[in-house]
């Protein structure tokens, strides 16, 4: 037996733990109305991944959750484990996981939360889902029939009977792998989104990069071409300075030492005529020219001198005058008022108190002081600048006296001056006289002059032309020190580079210092420009906008790669996706003739004739156009702008066609509720006998046969029970005795379902 067990904790009305066991191939549950025998299904849809609130019968996960009653308390989880036998038969397993039985349970929370649990490890649904897939198991479908949805797929949609049929035929694991293969279809496609808009970001920097780069390798370029033109235009300078400033310096030893010969030359013929000049009448010459120049010293020392006497004589003789008519004005002038007043008020003053005082000393005290206080009245402080004048006059007169003196000395020192210079014009006279002799001597220092000044012209061009190469050679070091530091040191090895002409012959060094300036200059200038364009590039290579090119463009090659890489996998997926759906295809094309072999076997098994068969259909489905997808041209006349409707196929469906016996009844919806569920129970049987699941649940699948029809049913269950185990909640005691085992299920007045359990000898007595 596949199923084994199914246990249930706190789920609906089952508060305590039940336990059932599925020993035999039919196990009956039974009980009366109400007493929660149909939550044995809906905890096999439960556990078994059923995610439809409806299905089981509530609204909130906590409705599944046991809600107490008066005498029980109310339970916070719900659990159902189903236990399932996985041991290897013919070295084959049903379920693809390496366990002797597969134990599933699923645990919803007050909270509404769920957890699934696969041999007691945590794990997904999705997961649970495709481990039942595997073996044609699912939540719903064809072999999960509960109560009052016996005849379901006769009121279901063409769609919904289709993926009723790909159920029953184990298409759910192809259906999983295009549902996966669409779903990481979908994400790659949004991955390849999103890495393309990555792209379209990284794209533009990566150009910027890319027109740096090339900027960079074009400034390389014109390093290096500056590089060798640098290392030839220094060498070639270097030549040339180091050649002529050596061969200027050969060419001024000559001219150095005629300078020399002539200068010492020069010196002998001086030193000869300043001998024959320095004779007794030279040396009285010079003595007479110091006299005269200390003569004529003294005499302007004594000009000066009685120059500065006069003036200090004229100015104390106006000085005098001043004071001498000032005086002669306070004389003549008038006391003031309040002078006298003054003089008065203390005269009053000094006459009261004495007259208060009876001795006579103190009256005589008194009268002094008044007579002093009246000359004091009457004398002027001008009289002071009498006395100031005298002293002037006294100063005038050793003025007076000094002048005197020294214009006799300036009298003295003049005739003496005429006196000395007589006698110096006199020797002159004589000393000129004796010249002649001194002339050849002079004609001689002039050549030897001449000669030293041509000389001195030479070595003056040599300094001029030196002056030159200087200048060059500071130029040329400024060129080298330059070059370091555009180029590097690597510069300074320019005396290892190679000069060679057109023919690649090495140039020698007369042709190198021989050649015209002009073509060295038209070298710089060419030189000058190219350090213009080099540095309008920029110096050398930037090591962070190459690292961040390299690293751009490895990240947009990655991307690339990405890319290809994504729509190889969409275009595999793609494949895949195809490939599944033909799979699909195929195989529900040849389960849908299997199908309707075994319907037509049941149904007339059912009915006692009639036919039944299964057709696929393409319903058409009304869709709306949106504006991208409308052809506004064909509508132009009626002048449509808006959405348009339009027909199209939908997904392939199933139709059930049925003919009753000796009746006239075409289509469902004519049969009455007893004839729907034979046909509803055949369809199901015929699905089931295709591909048979390893259990069916039939919920009271039977309740709307008669007696009749009811051993027709049993019989279908036992030819059933030979491929699947079959559990059968009912009512129907046709169906009970087909059971080997009966569960009952009832419930007290707690409202707490209970399990009892009997074997198949009883259930028969208790049927009866």
């Amino acid at each position: 037996m596949q199923l084994k067990e199914l246990t249930i904790n706190g789920f609906k009305s089952f508060a305590k733990k039940a336990e059932l066991e599925f020993s035999t191939p039919i196990t009956a549950i039974v009980g009366p109305n109400g007493s929660g025998k149909s939550n044995v299904a809906e905890a096999f849809r439960f556990v078994l991944g059923e995610q439809s609130m409806r299905s089981l019968r509530g609204r909130k996960g906590e409705d599944l959750i046991f809600n107490g009653s008066t005498s029980v308390v109310r339970s916070n989880r719900a659990s159902v484990v189903i236990r399932l036998d996985n041991a290897a038969q013919g070295g084959k397993r049903t379920f693809p996981v390496d366990f002797d039985e597969v134990i599933i349970e699923r645990i919803v929370h007050r909270d509404g939360t769920n957890e699934y649990v696969l041999n007691g490890s945590r794990t997904r649904l999705r997961d649970i889902q495709e481990l039942l897939a595997s073996a044609n198991i699912g939540p719903t479908g064809h072999h999960i029939i509960s109560q009052g949805e016996a005849d379901r797929i006769l009121t279901a949609t063409p769609k919904e009977r289709r993926e009723m049929v790909e159920d029953a035929l184990g298409l759910k694991v192809y259906q999983y792998k295009k549902i996966e293969s669409e779903r990481r279809l979908e994400k790659t496609r949004e991955n390849i989104a999103q890495v393309e808009s990555l792209r379209r970001e990284v794209v533009p920097h990566l150009r910027f990069l890319e027109r740096q780069v090339k900027k960079m390798e074009k400034s390389l370029a014109l390093r290096e071409e500056l590089t060798v033109y640098y290392a030839e235009y220094l060498k070639r300078e270097d030549l040339y300075l180091t050649y002529h400033t050596e061969a200027i310096a050969r060419s001024a030893e000559a001219p150095r030492i005629a300078l020399k010969e002539q200068s010492a030359l020069l010196e002998d013929a001086k030193r000869t005529l300043e001998k024959n000049e320095q004779d007794e009448k030279s040396a009285a010459l010079v003595a007479l020219e110091k006299r005269v120049a200390e003569v004529r010293t003294r005499r302007q020392a004594a000009v000066r001198g009685e120059g500065l006497i006069e003036g200090q004589i004229a100015f104390l003789e106006r000085r005098i005058q001043e004071m001498e008519q000032k005086q002669e004005e306070a004389e003549d002038a008038p006391v003031p008022y309040s002078e006298v007043k003054t003089a008065v008020v203390s005269a009053e003053k000094i006459a009261v108190k004495a007259a208060d005082d009876e001795e006579v000393s103190a009256v005589r005290r008194a009268l002094t002081d008044v007579v002093g206080v009246f000359k004091s009245l009457l004398n002027d402080p001008k009289k002071r600048e009498v006395v100031s004048a005298k002293a002037e006059r006294e100063e005038l007169a050793e003025l007076t006296k000094e002048r005197e003196k020294n214009a006799k000395e300036r009298e003295r020192i003049a005739e003496e001056e005429v006196s000395v210079e007589e006698e110096y014009m006199a020797l002159r006279q004589a000393i000129e006289d004796e010249s002649t002799e001194s002339r050849e001597a002079e004609r001689a220092i002039f050549e030897i002059m001449n000669r030293i000044r041509e000389a001195e012209q030479e070595l003056r061009t040599i300094e001029t032309k030196q002056a030159t190469l200087e200048r060059e050679r500071t130029e040329f070091k400024r060129e080298l020190q330059e070059g370091v530091a555009l180029i590097g040191r690597g510069i300074t090895a320019y005396r290892d580079h190679s000069l060679t002409n057109d023919d690649g012959m090495e140039l020698t060094l007369e042709v190198l210092v021989g050649e015209e300036r002009a073509k060295q200059y038209e070298r710089r200038r060419h030189l000058e420009k190219m350090k213009i364009r080099l540095e309008e590039l920029g110096v050398g290579a930037n090591e962070d906008v190459l690292k961040e090119y390299t690293d751009v463009k490895e990240r947009d090659e990655f991307l690339v790669r990405e890319i290809t890489d994504l729509e190889q996998s969409a275009e595999k997926l793609e494949v895949l996706i195809v490939e599944l759906t033909e799979q699909l295809n195929e195989q529900f094309v040849a389960g849908i003739e299997q199908i309707q072999t075994e319907f037509a076997r049941f149904f007339t098994l059912m009915f006692g004739g009639g036919s039944a068969k299964l057709d696929r259909v393409k319903p058409k489905v009304r869709k709306r156009k949106h504006d991208e997808d409308f052809d506004f041209g064909a509508n132009e006349e009626s002048g449509l702008a808006e959405d348009a409707e339009a027909e199209e196929e939908g997904v392939e469906g199933i139709e059930i066609n049925v003919q009753l016996p000796n009746k006239r009844v075409r289509g469902l919806d004519m049969l009455s509720g007893g004839e729907r569920a034979l046909t509803s129970i055949a369809l199901i049987f015929a699905m089931s006998q295709v591909n048979p699941p390893l259990f069916v649940i039939l919920d009271e699948t039977d309740a709307a046969l008669d007696e009749a029809n009811s051993r027709r049913y049993g019989d279908m269950i036992s030819a059933l029970a030979e491929r699947s185990q079959l559990i059968l909640i009912t009512h129907n005691r046709e169906t009970m005795s087909r059971a080997g085992v009966l569960y009952g299920v009832t419930m007290a007045g707690d409202g707490v379902s209970k399990l009892l359990s009997v074997k198949f000898d009883e259930a028969v007595a208790v049927a009866k």
